[in-house]
């Protein structure tokens, strides 16, 4: 199977864009996070999907539209993933009150918490 991108390329980016319409300004979530609240898309093993599922969801965030927040998704580590627009991304995060600490956010500050799942959920799939 190729995993270098979804089975359903389109429904799939449509739902990480719904994702991160619901992020917050001043907040921030992850690709994984995103990735995690996505549900595996049909016929990809779980596994796989674990093992990809970021990488999808940063091709998603490549390919949104104008008003997707893109600026919200960051790296695990709490930082903007070096490619062109990371300075643009760093600028508007700050607009937003984002704080960074030399190139990195405080996660325990700044990640977005999805209202709409269980706290013992919600703390699983942090990343």
């Amino acid at each position: 199977m190729d995993f270098s991108t979804p089975p359903n390329e389109q429904a799939y980016y449509l739902q990480v864009w719904q994702l991160v319409h619901q992020v917050p300004v001043g907040q921030v979530a992850t690709y994984g996070q995103i990735a995690n609240l996505v549900p595996t898309p049909e016929g990809v093993d779980p596994k796989d999907y674990k093992a990809y599922g970021s990488r999808w969801v940063g091709n998603a965030m490549a390919a949104c539209p104008a008003d997707v927040p893109w600026q919200r998704i960051i790296n695990s580590q709490g930082k903007i993933s070096q490619r062109p627009g990371a300075t643009q991304q760093r600028q508007l995060l700050e607009q937003e009150g984002i704080e960074f600490v030399k190139d990195k956010i405080d996660l325990k500050q700044y990640q977005w918490r999805d209202p709409s799942m269980p706290d013992e959920a919600r703390q699983a799939r942090l990343f």
